[in-house]
């Protein structure tokens, strides 16, 4: 919905996708957690239909560094750790952003934290 709306305000539009771990690798199953292989195909293939170019940047070394690491370190000495602030910091907000300027784009717009409603109006 984020890249549908984008779109329409004229502004160029690309998908991207941060891959942070490998679910098939240590097995979790899709309907367990995001990020699968069928995900990122589901992603592609929206980009696809609306026209524009798709992305798939892995900062899966990076997440478990700086994420998960991380996680487990302040767990372990009694912290109550969000990965999420993390995650933010480190990856969307800095790497991705990262990628984005390589890319010559200006801005980030995510649809990560939306909320679905209906409205009848």
């Amino acid at each position: 919905m984020a890249a549908l709306l984008t779109k329409e305000t004229g502004d160029e539009c690309i998908g991207a996708t941060m891959k942070l771990f490998h679910n098939e690798d240590i097995g979790v199953k899709r309907e367990k957690t995001c990020c699968s292989l069928d995900d990122v195909e589901d992603a592609r293939n929206v980009c696809y239909r609306m026209g524009i170019r798709y992305y798939v940047f892995n900062f899966s070394e990076r997440f478990k560094e700086d994420v998960m690491d991380r996680f487990v370190d302040a767990y372990e000495h009694g912290a109550t750790p969000n990965p999420c602030i993390d995650c933010n910091r480190y990856l969307k907000f800095d790497k991705m952003f990262q990628r984005m300027r390589e890319l010559e784009y200006d801005y980030i717009v995510t649809g990560h934290y939306a909320r679905v409603e209906y409205d009848e109006e």
